[in-house]
């Protein structure tokens, strides 16, 4: 085996803590060189300390010789006093010192003392207690954007009951029993908590406490968003749809169980979320945060699913997807018609619009002698006059 390092450090955002008193802590997703994710907590401080510490062990790398040999990136000193706006102020300072950390000679990267501090702790794993009069408030950052103005929380986090009993298959999983009540930190797989443990779970084995719909699922887009695989799969069920790797398609219906619906050409079903990305994106990328993970299992898969609910939840059949599919691709391909209206382009909009207009009509030409009637004194004696 060989030896242990760290191919990546995200920043998922903060939390603002209330015990023993107000506090930050940073949330961090450490990917080690096992393919194994394990979630950290800790304060600039530490973070601070930790690069004090670097700084001494490599003076060269720090520039104490030569600043024009400083690879160690800077990081600013913590204030005697922290808010919440500075918390939030350091999140894109921190995000750019973890990946400069990380592009450092293996010497530094991967020394003990930096692999040591982002280890899982005892700390890590424990959460708040029911006697604790304020809960801690979390603050993501938005995987889109890192943008500080976009952050906005605290965030609530979703509740979530487990219908069935999932077993583990890897150590940043999360074991379930049936009728345990999880809070929902991220959604694909999502990662979760409970009282006594945090990790990744499918979404297909946990239902809403209130009600059986997932109410933020968005509506189906016929257009479709150009997208391509990055990993091939193989149907398991009449409803899915087999891929080999590098294939471009569309995704119309983006569901939070971690399956969307696609369509290649006149085709449509589900095919795993993960195994997709962007048209124009970094592809290379995206297969390597996958490389540990495989597609969630199907909620129709789950054998002895037990829901405190009546009805079940609502999904339209493939039967619904692929006919409104084949009619927006109808209309879309009929010449002289745009298909729904939300499809057409701007342009294309104005030009019917000027198209459906009625045209003004030309009056005929007046005569000679109504426009001598009805032109000027001055018009008139210019005509008159000999030329």
């Amino acid at each position: 085996m060989g030896d242990t390092f760290i191919r990546h450090i995200a920043l998922l955002g903060f939390e603002k803590r209330f015990v023993p008193s107000q506090h930050y802590v940073y949330m961090f997703l450490v990917k080690w060189q096992d393919l194994s994710e394990k979630v950290v907590y800790r304060k600039f401080t530490e973070i601070y300390e930790l690069h004090k510490l670097l700084k001494e062990m490599f003076p060269i790398e720090a520039g104490d010789i030569n600043p024009q040999n400083r690879i160690i990136p800077h990081l600013p000193a913590p204030r005697w006093f922290d808010g919440q706006r500075a918390a939030e102020s350091r999140q894109g300072t921190l995000t750019e010192y973890c990946n400069a950390l990380m592009s450092l000679p293996v010497k530094i990267s991967r020394c003990p003392q930096l692999l040591d501090f982002f280890k899982v702790r005892p700390d890590d794993l424990k959460l708040p207690t029911d006697s604790q009069t304020k809960k801690p408030e979390t603050y993501l950052v938005p995987k889109d954007n890192n943008s500080v103005s976009d952050i906005t929380g605290p965030i609530i986090l979703q509740t979530y009951r487990a219908i069935a009993d999932f077993e583990k298959t890897s150590g940043s999983q999360m074991a379930l029993a049936t009728g345990d009540v999880v809070d929902v930190v991220e959604k694909s797989w999502w990662f979760c908590q409970t009282k006594t443990k945090r990790g990744w779970v499918p979404a297909s084995y946990l239902e809403p406490l209130d009600s059986p719909d997932e109410s933020e699922d968005p509506e189906p887009n016929y257009e479709g968003e150009p997208y391509v695989t990055i990993k091939a799969y193989t149907a398991e069920m009449e409803d899915e749809v087999s891929l080999q790797e590098g294939e471009t398609i569309e995704v119309i219906h983006k569901l939070l169980d971690g399956w969307w619906v696609i369509r290649k050409d006149d085709i449509t079903g589900y095919f795993p979320s993960m195994y997709l990305q962007k048209s124009g994106q970094d592809v290379a990328q995206a297969q390597r945060q996958i490389k540990s993970r495989g597609a969630p299992p199907r909620r129709s898969s789950i054998r002895n699913a037990h829901s405190i609910h009546q009805r079940s939840r609502k999904r339209l059949s493939q039967d619904t997807y692929r006919r409104n599919s084949v009619r927006y691709l109808q209309q879309r391909r009929r010449p002289g018609r745009p298909g729904p209206r939300s499809a057409a382009s701007p342009h294309r909009e104005q030009q019917e619009s000027e198209r459906a207009k009625p045209q003004p009509a030309v009056p005929p030409r007046p005569s000679a002698d109504l426009i001598l009637h009805r032109c000027s004194e001055s018009t008139k004696r210019k005509l008159a006059s000999p030329v």
